[in-house]
């Protein structure tokens, strides 16, 4: 699955590769809008697409657009809403209005240096800013200011209107700690959101990278393993094990850091001992209130598959909601 995490990387891939290639940004939102601002969809010269401006709405009438601009160069800006004949002809019936910025990559659009940078700096994972002019006359890149911006994963206009500021924060990471039943669920339904997905487990027989095929694999003891990993601001982790010698080294580490969630299943009771064992470890009642116990959102889950949509859920609520 194309998630807004690589579009730039295919992109990227495109260009290497010798085609033509030009980016479509959603820049600003009214009503019932599909997608959020920032999201991204990329169109090659040979009419090939990845990612989405619309949810499928508009993209037909994107991509024509972004055709033109490959062939001629310079920058547009598109806006379609319902009250416009337009919006019911590109199927945008369901409600809200979109404005959507189409620029080429190349010399008259985005330099394929700065692309290359972007893609960098998340690999690297390091947050940036894209700066671009909507009459595409001016173009950069800052890993300085927008500090609230950085912070919401909000990208949008500047306060003059004439600027779009698109934030690229490092890829959002999950970390779980038990290579459990309800690990496979939730490493699936959290790369399909855009995570990219660790799972720690010194096990093997748990920890396999047969029983998860698409996720990265640590056999190691958890606190070596997070600290190889990094926990930062956009990671969350997540504790399966229900044993206190793998479950609480990695919990010390994750409460040492700047990590957005940390959950840990087990029951009330379960979690009234392991505040415990964190306080005894010199953590304070704070610090230790970062710890989702029970873990996930409270929707009557039963079975793992649910048990991972309301821990997912949960992720996402603490990660958006202010």
């Amino acid at each position: 699955m194309q998630t807004v995490e690589n579009i730039l990387e295919q992109a990227l891939a495109w260009v290497r590769a010798g085609k033509g290639v030009a980016l479509a940004t959603v820049i600003e939102t009214w009503g019932s809008a599909p997608r959020r601002v920032g999201a991204q969809l990329v169109v090659s010269d040979a009419g090939a697409m990845e990612g989405s401006v619309s949810g499928g709405c508009v993209e037909g009438a994107v991509v024509v657009e972004a055709l033109e601009v490959i062939e001629e160069g310079g920058a547009r800006v598109l806006e379609y809403g319902v009250s416009d004949g337009d919006a019911f002809a590109v199927g945008l019936a369901c409600g809200g209005n979109i404005r959507v910025l189409v620029e080429p990559v190349g010399p008259h659009g985005m330099p394929v240096d700065m692309l290359e940078a972007l893609v960098a700096a998340r690999a690297a994972r390091q947050q940036i800013a894209y700066e671009v002019a909507l009459d595409g006359s001016s173009r950069k890149l800052s890993g300085e200011g927008h500090i609230d911006r950085f912070r919401m994963d909000r990208s949008g206009l500047s306060d003059d209107g004439q600027t779009f500021i698109a934030i690229h924060n490092p890829p959002l990471r999950l970390i779980i700690v038990g290579g459990v039943h309800i690990a496979q669920h939730l490493a699936a339904m959290a790369q399909a959101t855009g995570f990219d997905a660790w799972i720690v487990d010194p096990r093997e027989a748990f920890g396999s990278q047969a029983r998860f095929p698409d996720a990265h694999v640590v056999n190691d003891w958890p606190d070596a393993a997070l600290a190889q990993i990094g926990v930062d601001a956009r990671t969350a982790v997540v504790l399966l094990t229900h044993d206190p010698k793998l479950d609480d080294p990695a919990l010390k580490i994750a409460l040492g850091s700047d990590a957005f969630y940390i959950g840990a299943l087990g029951s009330r009771r379960t979690h009234g001992t392991r505040v415990a064992r964190m306080g005894d470890a010199g953590f304070d009642a704070p610090t230790i209130g970062r710890i989702h116990g029970p873990v996930g959102l409270n929707i009557g889950a039963a079975g793992p598959a649910e048990i991972a949509v309301s821990v997912l859920a949960q992720m996402i609520q603490t990660l958006r909601v202010a």
